[in-house]
């Protein structure tokens, strides 16, 4: 049986595990919102831990708080940040909107773990000491931006990175597998299958780039503003100068907001990102629908590529295999379009001087970044490095495309190319017997005129 142990706060007495480090509000917070099994980043509880400590350093530097009770604070932030005590951050995503519970519950868990450390003969308070100079509506739209930058600079940008590498690797091996062109689903003129994994990767480097381009607003950090943006309780240049320490620790060019009303109010730089991140998942749902249409078949569909084969695609048809990593990503894509739904209509939840939906717009966009830097990588490592060329039926189908009578227009003409093709496609014969036939070119322009790498090119024939 759980024992328990009763805590006060300032609404009263409240039974609290007895061996949780988190205290009596925080526990009232698990009691009023038994909403889902959501529960905070890995990434928004280190960067709570990173400010934290950083906060309570910076408090003894300046000479506000004691310096032994600051270093037991920053060990207990650092464990935070470690995950350590990732077990005592038991709150919901879905709470209040200023995510006051989960800044209360940082408070809780590492007071009471640095009074801990001090041997428990010096209390360690959550709001005098551990929140020192701070509130909870600058502290977790920091948190938010701390933890986005960490996850796109340390996560989302290397996979990125790795997946168009992988697509690079593959356009250049496949430069010379010349095919049928599709628009509209249908034929069209060639194209070699490297143009369009070259395609594929230029989506990619494109979206890394606008990521990248949202990283210097998710640098500006709210720090500073502490209730409603006039910075009442933060001594002058403290949010400054944890910053500065905040950057220090990570790498990162954090730097205090120029508008500390704009920064808690909107959350502007989070939909901005957010819409990126979308952006990103459409580029990524394109090129794996595409590359599953490729791999279709193996007998009835377009089969132009051969895509690994990873595990068994059917409970009742033998031999089956099906497209999974492409499932998987497509998934992904959706499930990201879908989060940037919920973090645009959050950010335009901001009422006067705070956002009050920061909880959930805050799980939505690292979730986003996450699952764009796992998916990523997966689909790179397990699908695009073992894509082959299945160049036999890519050369089948070309051989059987009609629409290469567009090369011939400049010398035949668009309507006596249209007959052809017409009538190509009635018949199931060439367009080179044809136009032999009717006697519109001689067997050595036509050589010409057809060079099918040739018109993968560009230009007239």
């Amino acid at each position: 049986m759980t024992e328990y142990r009763i805590e006060k706060d300032s609404m009263g007495e409240v039974q609290v595990p007895a061996d949780a480090y988190y205290g009596a509000s925080t526990q009232r917070a698990v009691n009023n919102f038994p909403i889902s099994r959501l529960r905070f980043d890995r990434r928004f509880i280190w960067a709570l831990g990173l400010l934290k400590g950083s906060a309570a350093t910076v408090a003894a530097e300046m000479g506000f708080k004691d310096e032994e009770v600051a270093a037991a604070v920053r060990q207990a932030a650092d464990e935070v940040m470690s995950g350590d005590l990732d077990s005592h951050f038991v709150l919901d995503i879905f709470q209040t909107g200023s995510g006051t519970s989960t800044n209360t519950n940082a408070n809780e868990v590492i007071a009471r773990r640095a009074t801990e450390i001090l041997g428990g003969d010096r209390k360690v308070h959550p709001n005098d000491d551990v929140n020192f100079g701070q509130s909870s509506n600058d502290v977790i739209p920091t948190a938010i931006h701390v933890a986005a930058v960490a996850g796109i600079r340390d996560g989302l940008v290397d996979a990125l990175d790795a997946l168009a590498a992988s697509l690079e690797v593959k356009a250049d091996e496949f430069a010379d597998v010349v095919k049928s062109g599709r628009t509209h689903l249908m034929d069209a003129t060639p194209v070699t299958l490297g143009q369009e994994f070259g395609g594929f990767a230029t989506q990619v480097r494109k979206g890394i780039e606008r990521v990248e381009k949202v990283l210097p607003e998710l640098e500006e950090l709210a720090l500073g503003g502490t209730a409603t943006g006039t910075g009442i309780n933060a001594p002058e240049g403290f949010a400054e100068r944890v910053i500065a320490l905040m950057a220090e620790r990570t790498g990162y060019p954090f730097r205090e907001a120029d508008d500390h009303f704009e920064a808690q109010a909107a959350k502007d730089a989070a939909v901005s990102a957010s819409g990126a991140l979308r952006t990103v998942a459409v580029s990524l749902f394109k090129i794996a629908n595409d590359i599953r249409f490729l791999g279709s078949g193996p007998t009835s569909g377009i089969a132009e590529i051969r895509i690994p084969d990873l595990q068994p695609g059917s409970s009742i048809m033998p031999g089956k295999v099906n497209p999974v990593m492409s499932e998987m990503l497509m998934m992904v894509a959706a499930q990201v379009m879908g989060n940037d739904a919920t973090v645009a209509w959050s950010g335009a939840n901001g009422n006067f001087e705070l956002n009050v939906m920061m909880p959930v717009l805050a799980h939505n966009l690292l979730e986003s970044i996450e699952l764009l830097t796992t998916s990523s990588r997966t689909f790179a490592t397990k699908c695009v490095d073992g894509i082959e060329a299945n160049r036999e039926r890519a050369q089948e189908l070309l051989e059987k495309n009609a629409i290469v009578i567009t090369a011939l227009n400049p010398y035949i003409g668009y309507d006596n190319g249209a007959k052809i093709a017409k009538e190509a496609v009635a018949t199931g014969r060439s367009v080179r017997e044809l136009v032999l036939e009717a006697g519109l070119l001689t067997e050595e322009e036509l050589d010409k005129a057809l060079d099918l790498k040739k018109m993968t090119e560009g230009g007239i024939v």
